[in-house]
C-alpha cells in the first residue's frame, strides 16, 4: 500500500462534497470510490464520546453491497430491538468488521477526541480484509493509516452512508452491552440505564459514591472537580 497525507485529491473531494444529505444512508460515497476499482470501502464511527463513564467504541465495517441488511440508518435514530437486529445482520453479512474499545484511563491519559481516533485507526488496522480506503463519521480522519486511495472524513456520515450506518450501529450496541455488564458490576450507578451518560441519576450517584476506578473518566466534569 502507498501512503495517503489524509487529503483527498480534488477528483474526490468535488463529488464527496458536493452530494446532498439523502433522506436514509445509501452507498453514493462508496460509489465513488468503487467506479475506480476501489471495491473494499470501510465505515468507520465511535460510540461513547460524551459519557461520564465507560469506553469508547469504534468500529469500522466493510459491507457487501449485495447482501446489505434492511433499515441501516444512524444509530441513534433506531429503537433497541432494530439496534440488536441490525448488529446481528451485519456481524453476518458484512465481508469484515472490526471493533476496538479504548477505557476510562486511556481516555483520561489523553483526551476523548484523540481516544475516539486513535480507536477508529485500530479498528481500520484490524478489519481481516484490507480497506481500500474508508469514510469517517465526523470532522477527522485518524493520522498513521495508509490506503491506496484518500479517505474521507464525512460529516454527519452516519445519516448518509450505509457503511458508516452499520459501523454506528455495530459500535452502539457493542458499547450498550459492555455497559449493561458494569451496571450489574456497579448497582449503585445504574449504568444499563444511561449507558453512563451524564443523566442525574448518575451524577448524583457520583456525590454519594464517587467515581470507580477505571470504569469512569476522571478527567470529566464534576468528576475532576471532586477532591
Amino acid at each position: 500500500m502507498s501512503a495517503t497525507n489524509n487529503t483527498p485529491s480534488d477528483s474526490l473531494l468535488l463529488p464527496l462534497d458536493g452530494l446532498d444529505m439523502p433522506v436514509r444512508p445509501d452507498f453514493r460515497l462508496e460509489h465513488i470510490y468503487w467506479q475506480d476499482g476501489h471495491r473494499h470501502i470501510a465505515g468507520v464511527d465511535e460510540a461513547g464520546r460524551g459519557p461520564l463513564a465507560g469506553p469508547v467504541v469504534a468500529a469500522a465495517v466493510i459491507l457487501d453491497p449485495e447482501n446489505v441488511p434492511d433499515g441501516l440508518n444512524d444509530s441513534k435514530k433506531l429503537t433497541a430491538k432494530v439496534r440488536d437486529r441490525l448488529y446481528h445482520e451485519v456481524m453476518t453479512s458484512a465481508l469484515a468488521v472490526s471493533v476496538t474499545g479504548l477505557c476510562s484511563e486511556s481516555i483520561d491519559a489523553s483526551d476523548i477526541l484523540r481516544a475516539s481516533l486513535t480507536a477508529m485507526r485500530l479498528s481500520v488496522t484490524g478489519l481481516a480484509v484490507p480497506a481500500d480506503s474508508a469514510l469517517f463519521d465526523g470532522r477527522d480522519v485518524p493520522a498513521g493509516l495508509a490506503f491506496p486511495v484518500a479517505p474521507k472524513a464525512v460529516i454527519k456520515g452516519d445519516g448518509r452512508s450505509l457503511s458508516i450506518a452499520a459501523a454506528s450501529v455495530v459500535a452502539k450496541v457493542t458499547r450498550d452491552r459492555m455497559m449493561t455488564r458494569l451496571g450489574a458490576c456497579h448497582a449503585h450507578y445504574g449504568m444499563e440505564r444511561h449507558m453512563g451518560y451524564g443523566s442525574q441519576v448518575h451524577r448524583d450517584a457520583i456525590g454519594r459514591h464517587g467515581g470507580v476506578l477505571r470504569v469512569h473518566r476522571f478527567s470529566f466534569s464534576p468528576l475532576k472537580a471532586r477532591p
